[in-house]
């Protein structure tokens, strides 16, 4: 009976195994480490009991003796067994179950699929994990990388920006009517020459910068659009350089309102139209002075008009015989606010030389009496050339000046074209007269009408 006992209880023991087993298997384990770690011992107990049932040391027991000890042994191992499985579901298996618990759902369905038990499984959550994670690696790094070229694009594109606003002449400035705060960008303070930290931004000090002949004017269209229903505006005034010269600016800005119509801020962008004024108030003054003249007293008009107009002490307008020339004539010669006698002079070895046999302008900002020495009298140079009907260099149109010339005082050759094809055209006029006097009149004497069209004999000298 004793033994019919023992037996029953390790063959349930077992059922109980195998019906965990069974278990383990439909959680995605072949088997549960606690039972892996169980299991060996339960059969070593086993074999232990049946030893001691049917092996020769029991039988020198007496009957009721061996039962007795059969049933010790075995609670005893049963016991032990059930220390053994709970110690190991304690310190081991629960630990790696919750391990798989919170890493299980990271992981992929198939890591913990097939396993023969938690260590395998965890085995392959971890590498399922550590796949992941060199892929997610690869995609940090790969985002990295994009992130460095957009970075890198982005600063190459706010260095085009910086460098465009540092190159364009257009200065942005706002006006919070709320809060009454101005403020200047950095470029419209490098517009009149100064640094972002040595303007500061305040309304009062911009008023104090504007022309005192051009404050009511701003005044005035500010609160025209202030009031009114009008949001853009436009007007043109003097801004006070720190070079002490007033400069000229074309203000193009917005009024911002709320949808109740009130304004809540000026928004603006400044550009400094100088040159333009400059080439404005050129034109007009150089147009007026040559209306209505032609010959000698319109190209007398044409260099004193441009000397004073470009601020130079010499300008000169002149002709040339023959291709490739060698010399030139002066037909009008403007020297130190004054018209000096007419001259002809080699071309060779002096900056007028380029404009002939280049057909272009030619520009020196400095330098010139170390280029030329017959002219080192002089810093800067501008030659002009003056073409022909037929696309031939007939003359040129030239100033000196004793100090250096930079490009914003040189007008466009578009201003120059226009005065240069009135020159060529009276140039050619002059010639036609010319050929037809001395083919009418061999021995040289004057047509009657002719005389104010030829020009006196000039001297031949060096410049």
């Amino acid at each position: 009976m004793p033994h019919a006992l023992v037996q029953r209880g390790m063959f349930a023991y077992l059922l109980e195994g195998r019906n965990t087993l069974r278990r383990a298997r439909y959680r995605g384990l072949r088997m549960s480490l606690k039972w892996k770690l169980i299991w060996p011992a339960a059969a070593c107990a086993l074999l232990m009991l049946i030893g001691l049932a049917a092996g020769p040391v029991p039988a020198l027991i007496a009957g009721h003796v061996r039962s007795g000890l059969l049933i010790v042994v075995a609670v005893a191992l049963a016991v032990l067994l059930a220390v053994m499985g709970a110690v190991s579901e304690l310190r081991l298996c629960r630990p790696l179950r919750a391990i798989l618990h919170t890493f299980g759902n990271i992981a992929s369905p198939d890591a913990i699929g097939g396993v023969a038990d938690e260590v395998q499984a965890v085995q392959r959550v971890a590498g399922d994990l550590r796949d992941k994670a060199e892929a997610l690696g690869q995609a940090l790094n790969a985002a990295e990388a994009k992130r460095s070229a957009l970075a890198a694009e982005l600063q190459y594109s706010e260095e085009r920006y910086v460098l465009a606003m540092r190159i364009a002449d257009d200065g942005p400035w706002e006006w919070n009517l709320q809060t009454n705060d101005f403020v200047l960008s950095t470029r419209w303070k490098c517009m009149l020459g100064y640094g972002d930290d040595e303007f500061p931004d305040s309304l009062e000090n911009w008023r104090a910068h504007i022309h005192p002949l051009d404050l009511a004017g701003v005044d005035a269209t500010l609160q025209c659009r202030l009031v009114g229903q009008e949001r853009q505006f436009e007007h043109q005034f003097r801004l006070l350089h720190r070079d002490g010269r007033y400069r000229w600016v074309s203000s193009l800005g917005t009024v911002i309102r709320h949808a109740s119509g009130k304004p809540l801020r000026i928004v603006a962008l400044d550009t400094d139209i100088t040159r333009v004024r400059h080439i404005e108030s050129v034109l007009q003054h150089i147009v007026e002075g040559t209306a209505g003249m032609g010959g000698e007293a319109f190209f007398r008009a044409l260099v004193r008009h441009f000397a004073a107009a470009l601020d130079v002490p010499c300008a000169f307008i002149s002709e040339c015989d023959g291709w490739p020339p060698k010399s030139a004539r002066t037909l009008a010669y403007w020297l130190r606010d004054d018209f000096r006698e007419n001259i002809e002079f080699e071309l060779a070895g002096t900056p007028c030389e380029a404009v002939y046999s280049d057909g272009r302008p030619v520009f020196h900002a400095s330098g010139v009496g170390k280029l030329f020495p017959r002219d080192k009298a002089y810093e800067s140079y501008y030659g002009i050339p003056i073409f022909g009907t037929r696309g031939e260099v007939i003359g040129h149109m030239a100033f000196f000046n004793d100090r250096e010339m930079k490009e914003q005082d040189v007008l466009t050759d578009a201003v120059y074209q226009i005065f240069t094809t009135r020159a060529a055209a009276e140039i050619e006029r002059k010639a036609a007269l010319d050929r037809l006097r001395h083919s009418t009149l061999p021995n040289g004497a004057d047509a009657p009408g002719m005389r104010d069209a030829s020009s006196s004999v000039p001297n031949v000298t060096n410049m």
